[in-house]
């Protein structure tokens, strides 16, 4: 791994822009989420020097002692699992939620929800049992059940498809998030432009299957602690 932070930015970024290009995508058409779980505010700082803006927590609680600390300035997305009991916080911390996996969780985020708060719904693929999730016939009732709301809205569909050392067992995965997609927004009539999935090793595959938002914490930030 390259040795500052610099280096390893501009490493992912290089990643990024050729996975575009391969897919014929605009650059500007994935963001990057700085995933900065386990890692020091000091950290968040060096990456927020460098220009980043959109930073990923997995857990409320480290979250709520951590963001204080940081920059102004930042946005602060959920991606973590997130239990009803501490929607609220969560409410108040993020300026969005990637892992909505119940209708129950929804209507916690939507009571305590101050504004506007856009969620993604966490959407479990592979079936796998020990990954959070909702099944993917369960997505058109909660996207209807958001359609009524006031203040969530989905703006679409997250996955964590099971770790494989090869990217390229991901794509499946991430292809069939896409097609679900494409059937919900037909099935509900929302638009749900926003697709969350790609990680530091398999962020090409994810671009290519059409990720907007790929989560990068280990190759900007190293191993977790």
């Amino acid at each position: 791994m390259s040795d500052t932070f610099t280096q390893r930015l501009e490493n992912v970024e290089r990643r990024i822009a050729a996975a575009c290009e391969k897919a014929g995508r605009s650059r500007d058409s994935v963001r990057l989420l700085a995933v900065s779980k386990t890692k020091p505010p000091e950290a968040v700082r060096e990456a927020a020097d460098c220009g980043l803006r959109l930073f990923g927590e997995n857990r409320v609680q480290e979250a709520q002692s951590k963001i204080p600390m940081c920059p102004n300035g930042l946005e602060w997305h959920l991606i973590g699992h997130l239990q009803t009991n501490k929607a609220k916080v969560a409410a108040r911390y993020f300026q969005m939620v990637h892992s909505v996996d119940s209708l129950k969780l929804l209507q916690a985020l939507e009571a305590h929800a101050g504004t506007t708060l856009p969620i993604l719904l966490q959407v479990n693929v592979s079936g796998e049992a020990a990954k959070f999730g909702m099944k993917p016939d369960e997505a058109a009732t909660v996207i209807e059940a958001a359609n009524q709301m006031q203040k969530c809205e989905v703006h679409g569909l997250m996955t964590i498809p099971p770790f494989s050392p090869d990217p390229e067992k991901t794509r499946t995965h991430f292809s069939a998030l896409r097609q679900l997609r494409d059937r919900l927004q037909e099935e509900t009539g929302t638009p749900l432009p926003e697709l969350s999935m790609g990680m530091s090793h398999d962020l090409e595959v994810a671009i290519e299957e059409g990720s907007t938002w790929v989560r990068i914490g280990t190759d900007l930030f190293g191993e977790r602690n």
